[in-house]
């Protein structure tokens, strides 16, 4: 498939607090080295999942370990109580949640990074070996920054606006144009290719199930009936979310339980006729992933 980058636009997503990144050498102050990083991920929020299944497809269990924090933050800012001494270590006075994901330094006890697309490209660079090309293919960066762009604005903003209870009825509609454009360009230039923009799994495979996923079983909730049915309309685009969460470093990583809680905790909106509507039966396709889903670490 060939995506045509879309022009800049302001994201939904929080600002990260740090964005450090991994160099090549010791000049650089943070470089690779194995065992030296931790990753701490809520697999129920999208971005650690991003970063869940990129670490997983590379093969990073040993050279980067990973805890996995509890599905709902503990702290009454809606951040994570057991990120709270690297957040405190990392900036003085720091007066914001402690958000995942977060790559820190087991070395001098600090964060890195909290940004989760600079997390993901420094894993595969850095520390993935042979394996960079494949994930992020020569060539191919402006290809996958733009499914980034589509799934972050054409997919998953768009929804939240199409099913938000406060926003008018004309911007409501206009959100669900949108979602159901961007699926359509999607779906056309999948057609009855395997991957997105491969004939291998690339990183812009990585974003888009994250954004399926999400679609169906957050967003979904707030949109009635008669629009869950038109976003179900893309036959391709499910046979991919669908095969791709029967994938070991895919389907491992999906926790429907730890989604839900972190939904119904979050959210200030109505349910729609649409939850009833259920697209795929995740539990399913995910059963068929040989990995076992790896235990949450208690830090």
């Amino acid at each position: 498939m060939s995506v045509t980058p879309l022009a800049a636009h302001p994201s939904a997503r929080p600002a990260p607090a740090f964005r450090g990144r991994i160099g090549r050498d010791a000049r650089s102050g943070h470089y690779a080295v194995p065992r030296r990083y931790r990753l701490h991920l809520a697999a129920a929020d999208p971005d650690c999942l991003r970063i869940a299944v990129t670490h997983s497809l590379l093969g990073l269990e040993r050279a980067c370990p990973v805890t996995f924090l509890p599905a709902v933050p503990d702290c009454a800012d809606g951040g994570h109580r057991a990120l709270r001494p690297l957040y405190d270590a990392s900036a003085h006075r720091y007066t914001g949640p402690a958000l995942a994901p977060v790559l820190s330094d087991d070395w001098s006890g600090r964060i890195v990074s909290s940004h989760g697309p600079d997390i993901a490209r420094d894993l595969a660079r850095r520390f993935g070996g042979g394996r960079p090309a494949a994930l992020y293919p020569c060539a191919a960066e402006s290809q996958i920054e733009a499914v980034e762009r589509m799934c972050g604005q054409g997919i998953e903003e768009a929804a939240q606006r199409a099913g938000a209870a406060d926003v008018p009825q004309a911007e409501r509609a206009a959100a669900l144009d949108t979602l159901l454009g961007t699926l359509g360009v999607l779906e056309r230039g999948l057609g009855s290719h395997e991957y997105l923009i491969s004939d291998q799994i690339t990183a812009a495979d990585v974003e888009l199930w994250v954004a399926l996923v999400q679609l169906d079983t957050v967003h979904r909730h707030h949109l009635d009936a008669a629009a869950v049915h038109r976003v179900a309309d893309h036959p391709a685009l499910w046979a991919y979310a669908r095969r791709l969460a029967a994938h070991p470093a895919f389907g491992a990583h999906l926790d429907l339980d730890a989604i839900a809680r972190r939904h119904h905790a979050r959210c200030q909106g109505l349910e729609a006729a649409g939850a009833a509507v259920q697209i795929l039966d995740w539990k399913t396709h995910t059963a068929e992933a040989t990995a076992v889903r790896p235990q949450v670490e208690r830090p």
